[in-house]
């Protein structure tokens, strides 16, 4: 399916009667189209993180919603978006989620529609796990292990070992979650799964190095 759909744009005209124009940005960002959500969208979404006048969980409950559709393209999308803000957001987005007692509910998501939804499923049931394992790693930790320090004088090299050995096992936590997405080069075979395999990809980068600077710190 290629281009926004007259539902995407039903929901977009709501938002704008209504005034939410984050909101408005949500919808457009997790659209129907197998495309990863654009870059204007998330863009507008980042700099809102940063504005004190902007309500926080109400952005992220319409992501929620957004991620309770039933195509695997809307789903995704919503999840895409919802990672690129825990990483490129205010801090306070991810805050906010690790508050939260649940985030997504989608270990039993599947699209019917098509062979295609089948097998995007099984990513977007992996992908939630991932994001759900983010927040609670934030919520024990009170930090983002991709967003801390690293090196020499970095978060974990640093941590007092009392602390470093319950940190090891939450870090090692995440580390399984994001590598149970198991996708293979052959099935990167759109826009939607390729923009959340390079955020994946990024922050295993971030998460190895942690684990790296805890090992050295152990030793």
């Amino acid at each position: 399916m290629s281009g926004q759909t007259l539902t995407d744009r039903i929901a977009a005209a709501q938002y704008s009667v209504t005034g939410s124009a984050v909101a408005r940005a949500v919808c457009k960002a997790t659209t129907h189209e197998v495309m990863g959500p654009k870059k204007k969208h998330l863009d507008y979404l980042i700099q809102a993180t940063n504005e004190t006048n902007v309500n926080i969980p109400q952005m992220a409950d319409t992501l929620f919603e957004r991620a309770t559709n039933s195509s695997w393209v809307v789903v995704f999308k919503a999840l895409v978006t919802t990672h690129h803000l825990m990483v490129h957001g205010n801090e306070r987005f991810i805050q906010y989620l690790a508050s939260r007692n649940t985030l997504f509910n989608l270990s039993n998501f599947l699209d019917k529609s098509g062979s295609h939804g089948y097998d995007m499923s099984t990513f977007i049931r992996r992908y939630s796990r991932y994001l759900n394992e983010k927040a609670f790693s934030y919520r024990q930790m009170a930090f983002d292990f991709a967003r801390v320090k690293k090196g020499a004088d970095g978060v974990m090299r640093t941590m007092v070992p009392e602390k470093l050995l319950k940190s090891m096992p939450i870090l090692q936590g995440q580390i399984d979650a994001l590598l149970e997405f198991d996708v293979h080069p052959n099935e990167l075979t759109n826009g939607v799964i390729n923009a959340a395999f390079m955020l994946l990809f990024k922050d295993l980068i971030k998460l190895f190095a942690c684990y790296n600077d805890g090992v050295i710190n152990l030793l």
